[in-house]
């Protein structure tokens, strides 16, 4: 058989194809059962939005530093400690059950609480 006809080149195309179909058709499965969703949580005006209200542990929380100062997101029990610079952003991925509050260490007033549910 040559290998080098229109019709192979087609088959082994349309075969490729199919691979890529099926791993893309996984990939939603696969994120699902890793239970990680990623949330932003924007620093403003002096303050933080609030955090989302269904957080699991996997999920992963992205702070986006929208002031001209520096900010902190600092839980009081001292399980995370983010510092953000302004216009720039940090991850926090949630690996425990409970309710963390947490504060800016730079302005007192900035207060939140994470409330993380088991998966």
């Amino acid at each position: 058989m040559k290998t080098d006809t229109p019709t192979f080149r087609t088959r082994r195309a349309l075969a490729g194809m199919a691979a890529l179909a099926a791993a893309l058709a996984l990939a939603p499965a696969a994120f699902a059962q890793s239970g990680g969703h990623e949330y932003t949580v924007a620093i403003n005006s002096m303050s933080f939005d609030p955090p989302p209200s269904n957080l699991k542990v996997g999920d992963t929380v992205v702070w986006v530093n929208r002031d001209t100062v520096l900010h902190s997101v600092t839980a009081r029990d001292h399980s995370f400690d983010l510092r953000i610079n302004p216009g720039k952003s940090a991850r926090l991925t949630v690996e425990k059950a409970g309710r963390f509050p947490f504060d800016c260490l730079f302005h007192t007033a900035m207060r939140g609480t994470l409330v993380v549910a088991d998966k």
